[in-house]
């Protein structure tokens, strides 16, 4: 009998360590695609200064618009992770206007920096897009296996907290809307 009741001992001793060593490992993988997060919202910040030097020579009546992008530009890497993103998103939105006032500069058009540079955006952009899906999932199915029973005691003994997802803006959930006249 005192086999068997050290054995049931043993048994539940592993499952708590089992599970405490899963919920750390998800927490740091929580940590790592953040970090990946991050590191393109740096690559972004670091390549905004060379853009708004290429468009500035051509683009003479958009100061407004460029020192708008430079001030958003700062707020990237300042701040919680829902405030980075958030200026990222309103930063992305700036972006896709100034490349759309380039249409009525045809030689900004046909500057092969600016064509660069925004090919590098473009892709950080997918990158970001990306590590946020990374960063979401990781974020499931850590909240998951930290709210399933009995891990949800031990998750509570131990201070493993819920994490939030990185949401979607509601103005980005909205159609966009093409009408061809």
């Amino acid at each position: 009998m005192g086999y068997i009741a050290l054995g049931i001992v043993l048994a539940v001793a592993l499952y708590a360590v089992l599970v405490y060593n899963g919920l750390v490992r998800y927490r740091n993988w929580i940590q790592e695609s953040w970090a990946q997060i991050d590191v393109q919202l740096k690559r972004r910040h670091d390549l905004i200064p060379n853009l708004v030097e290429t468009v500035k020579g051509y683009m003479k009546y958009e100061q407004e618009t460029l020192a708008k992008i430079v001030e958003m530009r700062s707020r990237l890497i300042q701040g919680t992770p829902e405030e980075r993103m958030e200026a990222n998103q309103e930063l992305g939105g700036a972006l896709r206007h100034l490349f759309a006032l380039a249409e009525a500069y045809p030689d900004l058009k046909a500057n092969t920096t600016f064509l660069r540079l925004q090919e590098e955006l473009t892709t950080t952009e997918n990158k970001i897009a990306y590590a946020r899906q990374l960063y979401n999932k990781t974020v499931a199915e850590y909240n998951i296996r930290r709210e399933v029973f009995p891990a949800n005691i031990l998750a509570s003994l131990f201070g493993f907290r819920r994490v939030e997802q990185l949401a979607i803006p509601e103005e980005e959930r909205e159609a966009l809307q093409v009408k061809l006249t």
